[in-house]
């Protein structure tokens, strides 16, 4: 509770710390689709191929369908086979073209084209699950939510703000507390320093510009 505490008081300037510290790399590819014509659905879909996937195969992949197809409507014209040539090599590209397909489908039948700003009705879509709904309602519609990938559990277990054992258990502990005013922010600043600084296995701890106020809970070699 002392590490939690601590962390949560110096929260603003740990996270100012890092947002500059975040200049010096990219952003995650699927920030890069917030602004622009039919943002939410090329977020929605970057996400579900960014599943399991590394950050540069999901842009190139990503830019490859949207190139040919930036809508339901002329996505559902392409073929699987077609949409697995454009996404491959994503992991899971075989089930990922199917999905997109059938997430197409239901956007047509449903909800006249339009990707929902729901969490709970993004669930519903085949392939969707919290942090890809957590993601489309935060960046795609800038409405407040939580998004937590391996990175966001990894740091905010290792700061001590929470001790849980999966991603969707971190997810409802932030919620509890963290105020929301720091809900939509907190995924992208965490997730660009735990790609290329907080990494999973040995830390470049050594280099850390927030050091002082991390407990480094289950680091046990680093760099």
């Amino acid at each position: 509770m002392k590490n939690q505490n601590t962390v949560l008081q110096n929260l603003p300037k740990i996270l100012g710390i890092l947002i500059k510290e975040n200049k010096q790399w990219k952003v995650p590819v699927v920030g890069t689709f917030a602004h622009g014509e039919n943002a939410p659905f090329k977020i929605l879909i970057s996400t579900v191929l960014s599943l399991r996937t590394k950050d540069n195969v999901t842009e190139k992949a990503s830019h490859r369908l949207f190139a040919l197809a930036q809508t339901p409507e002329a996505i559902l014209k392409l073929s699987a086979l077609q949409i697995e040539k454009l996404i491959y090599p994503v992991g899971f590209y075989h089930t990922k073209a199917k999905n997109v397909l059938k997430i197409c489908g239901i956007l047509l039948g449903k909800f006249n084209g339009k990707v929902p700003d729901e969490i709970d009705t993004l669930l519903t879509f085949p392939g969707v699950g919290r942090k890809t709904a957590n993601l489309v309602v935060t960046i795609g519609f800038n409405k407040p939510g939580i998004c937590v990938d391996t990175h966001v559990h990894r740091i905010s277990n290792r700061w001590g703000l929470v001790k849980t054992k999966t991603p969707e258990e971190t997810e409802f502990a932030l919620r509890k507390i963290l105020h929301p005013k720091y809900w939509n922010t907190f995924n992208d600043i965490l997730v660009t320093y735990g790609q290329n600084l907080c990494v999973p296995i040995s830390p470049f701890c050594s280099r850390c510009k927030i050091r002082a106020y991390c407990p480094q809970k289950g680091v046990t070699t680093r760099r």
